[in-house]
């Protein structure tokens, strides 16, 4: 077996611009805030490098995660930042002033018509048991950032629907991209990497556990994150700002012209990829039938 090294003089090429910093402290210490929090470095690597075991679900510990980076953020810049925008961008001014909820039940949208969003809504809170509050559920909405979080929180599953990016494991890394892509071309850098905050994350740690452990699901990976970005530079502003509460009645097919969601998969794309990661699938391990184009 041939013996795989790193030599001296790529490691000189590599790392010659190195230059060792000097400290007095008695612990760990770096110029980055994120690698100096010891948890974040421990969930990060773990998260990076294991494998969807049927012990460790795929999405386990995001909770903690999101918690630590926001707890690192520099609000009064972030606040700054979205003043500056509600000033320069009327459309996010007038979302911040009506702070319309998506927060639908089931009651609420049970006798909606074929087709529309109201009735997508139904079949999936009747189909599947979910309701769309998946996150900041204990979140009181007092101003512009708490409304952020909650209705941030509570579109995810609408704006599945509504792209036609199913929830599975190409449709994820889709829209998450598509959102990344929209964001970051619609607003300030600044506010668009604190709005993509959880997205880079999920976005890096399914991309190196795919790429280690899972080699049909990174090639579905770089499919999907594609076809994500094709969409989301279409759309005509982030998804984030639609007023889902007065569309509730509007035909899907009219909600996507409007917001110039283009194209759109054909339905059930990827319906069948979790196998491809998901280790507590009872299809795990199973080859897609067909390439994902």
């Amino acid at each position: 077996m041939t013996e795989v090294k790193v030599g001296e003089s790529e490691r000189a090429y590599f790392n010659g611009g190195i230059v060792k910093v000097e400290t007095t402290s008695s612990s760990l210490v770096s110029s980055s805030k994120y690698l100096n929090h010891a948890e974040l470095r421990g969930l990060i690597s773990q998260e990076m490098l294991r494998r969807n075991g049927p012990d460790m679900p795929n999405t386990a510990f995001i909770p903690e995660v999101a918690q630590i980076l926001m707890m690192l953020e520099d609000f009064p810049s972030i606040f700054g930042l979205i003043e500056a925008e509600k000033a320069r961008l009327p459309r996010l001014r007038e979302w911040f002033d009506k702070r319309q909820l998506a927060d639908f039940t089931k009651a609420e949208v049970q006798d909606s018509a074929p087709g529309t969003l109201g009735a997508a809504l139904y079949d999936f809170m009747h189909n599947s048991g979910y309701e769309l509050d998946i996150f900041y559920r204990e979140i009181q909405v007092v101003n512009d950032f708490t409304f952020y979080l909650r209705q941030a929180a509570l579109t995810h599953d609408i704006e599945h629907m509504v792209s036609g990016f199913g929830p599975n494991h190409g449709g994820e890394i889709a829209l998450l991209n598509a959102n990344m892509h929209s964001k970051s071309r619609y607003f300030h850098p600044g506010l668009a990497a604190f709005f993509n905050r959880i997205q880079i994350y999920l976005k890096a740690k399914t991309i190196m556990k795919d790429g280690l452990h899972y080699p049909e699901a990174m090639a579905l990976n770089l499919e999907a994150e594609y076809r994500g970005a094709v969409q989301g530079r279409n759309w005509k502003y982030p998804l984030m700002l639609a007023p889902w509460r007065e569309w509730v009645g509007w035909q899907i097919s009219d909600i996507r012209e409007e917001l110039g969601i283009t194209p759109v998969p054909d339905a059930g794309l990827w319906a069948d990829t979790n196998r491809l990661s998901n280790e507590d699938d009872p299809n795990y391990g199973e080859p897609l039938l067909e390439a994902a184009e």
